[in-house]
């Protein structure tokens, strides 16, 4: 079972721990900005940039979904998704406030099935039942090619890392 740290105490993460190499499993989540269902992981005509968050409510994670609006939304060929355990109206809120229109908002509230099909589910502590920060970035050919587990959870991912995998996804 992986780990990740809040401020410092080990989180147990749920669910189906993927790796680079595996196919991404294909998912629902709910659309922040009109509640209908987005499909995340498995083939498609694009490459895929999927950034898991714990909440939007939070400094980190509203940075986080900010630059990823800026930076990687003008990537052609690349289908970018930010997904929380946020219900759809606060995240569609927050998008509303913070300016983000240039990448899809989603939520996995209904079921956790992303969480568990991913594996970043956490498991216990005080944020059980969110998601862990995480980025993965699909090929158009539904696998998996890169992936960034956060280990503190209080953290930034490195973005530059993961904007480089993204950009050679979606050109190749």
């Amino acid at each position: 079972m992986a780990t990740v740290t809040l401020k410092g105490n080990e989180c147990n993460l749920a669910g189906n721990e993927v790796k680079v190499g595996d196919k991404a499993p294909e998912v629902k989540v709910v659309k922040s900005d009109d509640l209908s269902e987005v499909t995340v992981g498995g083939a498609k005509d694009k490459a895929q940039l999927v950034i898991a968050v714990p909440s939007l409510d939070t400094p980190v994670c509203a940075m986080e979904t900010t630059k990823f609006n800026n930076q990687a939304a003008g990537i052609d060929g690349l289908e970018v998704t930010v997904v929380s355990m946020d219900l759809p109206f606060a995240a569609k809120r927050f998008c509303s406030t913070e300016g983000i229109e240039n990448l899809t908002v989603a939520s996995d509230y209904r079921n956790k099935d992303f969480a568990n099909a991913y594996g970043v589910l956490i498991a216990d502590g005080p944020l059980a039942g969110v998601t862990a920060r995480a980025i993965f970035v699909i090929d158009r050919d539904g696998n998996i090619v890169y992936k960034q587990l956060v280990p503190e959870i209080t953290e930034e991912p490195n973005y530059e890392e993961a904007l480089e995998a993204a950009k050679k996804t979606a050109a190749a």
